[in-house]
């Protein structure tokens, strides 16, 4: 059997944290470590192991994460002042929990990549 990620064991209240926006298919918490003021996490609740994995069937559902990010940004007022959303992808660009997720990062100007 494959090793539960961290996010499987949060929305089975394995461990605990602040879920700050769910539904049916997505859900959303605070960065542990954040590298900003606002560091949302966006996460599907299906495992998909890294943005390589995804499928034609995931279209949708990948539309989601990001019009759910747009909104959590709205929500947190910093829709205007600007924000960043990010996909880590495999180790080289430091993806840590194999389970995909967008970042969404503002709250303060955020340097230029």
């Amino acid at each position: 059997m494959e090793e539960k990620s961290i996010f499987e064991m949060i929305l089975n209240k394995e461990i605990d944290s602040e879920i700050i926006y769910e539904d049916d298919e997505i859900f959303a918490i605070h960065d542990i470590n954040p590298v900003a003021p606002i560091h949302v996490l966006i996460i599907p609740k299906k495992k998909i192991k890294t943005i390589n994995d995804l499928t034609q069937d995931d279209a949708v559902l990948i539309g989601k994460l990001v019009l759910t990010a747009k909104n959590i940004a709205k929500s947190l007022r910093i829709d205007e002042s600007g924000y960043r959303l990010l996909w880590n992808t495999n180790k080289d660009a430091m993806q840590t929990v194999f389970h995909i997720h967008l970042h969404l990062i503002g709250g303060t100007m955020l340097k230029e990549i």
